[in-house]
């Protein structure tokens, strides 16, 4: 079966096919082209995804999966906005921060 293995890194980005037996795992594919190395990802740190949805390093593959390399938050996005909230003196409005007059 043909699968593809993508990364995205500060360093470098991109996908390489790889051919592997019937049964291959997450883990067999990234193996296969050394996709850790690749992205800049430790072992330890390293996530999974399967078209975009999580997976593990034991999750069983189909021919023409695109295995995606995931590095870890360096920030976590919720607390980024609360701080910038806090900073501004006050709570992001419900309409996606943007104000209406009415009048």
């Amino acid at each position: 079966m043909k699968v593809v293995v993508a990364w995205a890194s500060p360093a470098s980005q991109g996908s390489i096919a790889v051919e592997l037996p019937e049964g291959a795992s997450v883990a067999d594919a990234v193996a296969a082209c050394d996709g850790l190395a690749l992205a800049g990802v430790a072992a330890g740190t390293a996530g999974y995804a399967i078209f975009g949805q999580t997976a593990r390093a034991a999750t069983p593959l189909r021919d023409g999966d695109r295995v995606e390399i995931t590095r870890p938050l360096v920030v976590d996005a919720k607390s980024v906005r609360r701080a910038r909230a806090r900073l501004q003196g006050g709570k992001p409005s419900a309409g996606g921060g943007k104000s209406r007059r009415r009048g």
